[in-house]
């Protein structure tokens, strides 16, 4: 739902709105055509005024402070396979339009790995304003590396759009997860703990039978959000597809 469906916006009048990002199959690699209906149905579902965007993207592309501040990776909406015709700036200016920001923060991600090229919510997240949980992958082996060693060095040295140097805390993925029929030899599998889902009074999110890997991640989720609940939940099946708790799940604010 996060990447298919609509992305929920408030107007700070207690209008909700709903803005569909014209979803293409992360780049035309899988069939979408009843795919990228969701989003008007959605909208229509709850009674959110439909907002349609002309660029094309996905919400787990998108990462939000609140408080007009977004984090995006350049990979996943500065690419042909999805905005052949735009350039970055128009980007931009369309991203802050229809999400009400101020300022972008771009990390460069990574094209052509994984299915969503990238999306920042693999990579940053905001916990709170001036507050980011980021990921760095720790095996040299891994493309990652580079990669999120380059997101840290940018966040490290980024302010948000009011000026506040960003406190930055890290997570790294498991070495070790377990073994089962949907990690096995499959290059697709993602498991990382940036990709979880906050709900009221709760953080979901994953776990992967690396118990030291398992423990830090819920330990730095519990100092961060002192006053919600910690549930780690085995998410391999979904892991598998090249996607996280963050991935299939969509927050509706309450106006």
């Amino acid at each position: 739902m996060c990447d298919i469906g609509a992305n929920f916006v408030i107007d700070g009048e207690g209008g909700l709105s709903a803005v569909d990002f014209n979803f293409n199959g992360w780049g035309n690699k899988q069939q979408h055509s009843e795919d990228a209906q969701l989003a008007a149905l959605v909208a229509s579902t709850v009674d959110a005024r439909y907002l349609r965007s002309e660029l094309v993207g996905e919400d787990g592309g998108i990462e939000v402070d609140g408080h007009g501040t977004g984090i995006m990776t350049e990979s996943s909406w500065i690419n042909t396979n999805r905005n052949p015709d735009w350039s970055k700036a128009e980007v931009e200016q369309e991203l802050n339009a229809r999400l009400g920001l101020r300022k972008i923060i771009w990390l460069p991600g990574i094209k052509g790995k994984d299915i969503t090229d990238a999306h920042v919510d693999f990579y940053a997240r905001f916990v709170k304003p001036g507050v980011v949980i980021a990921n760095l992958d720790n095996d040299p082996e891994s493309y990652d590396h580079r990669v999120t060693l380059a997101h840290l060095d940018i966040l490290k040295n980024a302010t948000d759009a009011d000026g506040r140097k960003l406190q930055v805390h890290t997570v790294s993925p498991p070495l070790n997860p377990r073994k089962s029929t949907f990690s096995n030899n499959n290059p697709d599998f993602a498991a990382g703990y940036i990709n979880y889902f906050v709900i009221n009074g709760a953080v979901i999110a994953p776990e992967f039978g690396d118990r030291a890997a398992d423990t830090r991640a819920f330990d730095l989720l519990s100092e961060l959000y002192p006053d919600r609940d910690v549930v780690q939940l085995n998410i391999d099946a979904v892991s598998a597809g090249g996607g996280g708790i963050h991935c299939v799940t969509s927050h509706q604010p309450l106006v």
